[in-house]
């Protein structure tokens, strides 16, 4: 039968890959001067693609949470580029580096970060009302409701449990439509079984909504629910693992943190 699609033709060459959503190139970040300079990222490449999911792990003070800061605009690096879509980050102001945070990229924290005198709702339009856009109240309640919560629309964060409040967060995150969507140890604060949902959620926007999802954690069984794993030691790529596991994440992590100890000792 014919299934109505043409047959691929074996000599045409196939088109050129989509561009990243999300480059860095040759990016390092350098604290301080002189002496006293620490080098917090050194060198770094990567490149995440539409619709993708990438955890970053490493030992403490590897230099996770500075590779996410100057990914999303958050702090500019000491040398190098940071291009979302078209955009270089690193020379825009001020102005429209806040502008284009509040238009492109969405973020969740461990502390969740919810403003406590605002409901569930209000603190979910918040983004929209910031970049001067008027929130929707079906949209607000669609990202709710999609997060599980629409029938907490209009419950303060004191109200909610640690699951729920995440959960408005990640709604909250999600409700400008962000090209990304950075996570610094979303699940750190939760319980397993809560865990599991945000991670679930997070996944689901990946595959359903094509979003690029690039998450920090520490936790092996949070980052193999992404497509990819990068690992940083000292502020450098040491590798990736693809398609990951819990067990292979968790073992490549325990070599690293031996590593990392042994170094630590041999320099005291």
């Amino acid at each position: 039968m014919d299934s109505g699609h043409a047959a691929p033709d074996p000599d045409r060459a196939p088109g050129p890959a989509p561009a990243p959503v999300l480059r860095l190139r040759s990016v390092s970040r350098i604290h301080g001067s002189g002496d006293r300079a620490v080098t917090a990222l050194h060198n770094v490449s990567l490149s995440f693609p539409h619709g993708s999911f990438t955890a970053v792990m490493g030992p403490s003070g590897s230099g996770k949470s500075t590779l996410l800061q100057c990914a999303a605009g958050l702090d500019r690096p000491t040398s190098g580029s940071v291009r979302l879509g078209a955009t270089e980050l690193t020379g825009l102001g001020e102005r429209r580096l806040t502008l284009l945070r509040r238009s492109r990229i969405g973020f969740v924290f461990q502390s969740f970060n919810l403003l406590p005198a605002l409901t569930a709702e209000q603190n979910v339009a918040l983004p929209l009302r910031l970049a001067g856009r008027r929130p929707g109240k079906e949209d607000v309640r669609a990202a709710l409701d999609r997060v599980g919560l629409a029938d907490r629309a209009r419950h303060r964060p004191a109200e909610l449990s640690g699951g729920q409040q995440q959960r408005v967060a990640l709604a909250r995150a999600l409700i400008t439509r962000p090209d990304v969507l950075f996570g610094d140890e979303p699940t750190g604060a939760l319980d397993t079984r809560t865990g599991h949902r945000v991670l679930g959620l997070l996944r689901e926007t990946v595959d359903r909504d094509g979003r690029t999802v690039v998450m920090v954690t520490h936790d092996p069984v949070a980052a193999a629910r992404a497509d990819r794993v990068v690992f940083l030691v000292d502020g450098r790529i040491t590798g990736e693992l693809a398609t990951p596991d819990a067990e292979s994440v968790a073992a490549r992590m325990t070599g690293l943190e031996a590593a990392a100890a042994r170094k630590a000792t041999a320099q005291c």
